[in-house]
């Protein structure tokens, strides 16, 4: 979870970096790519967390 955090925090700071800064819109563009990645990180995890819950 410490991972999924720290990453969402890189990239809404790249996105405004990228986003008020001239000429470094390539950091907006990353931003947004690594706060999809982290989401479907996120998504994987916890799909494969809900498969492993034992049935009582």
């Amino acid at each position: 979870m410490t991972l999924f955090l720290a990453l969402i925090i890189v990239a809404i700071v790249l996105g405004i970096i990228g986003a008020t800064a001239d000429g470094l819109l390539f950091l907006l563009v990353i931003g947004i790519l690594l706060l999809v990645a982290d989401l479907i990180y996120i998504a994987l995890r916890m799909r494969r967390s809900a498969h492993r819950r034992p049935v009582r």
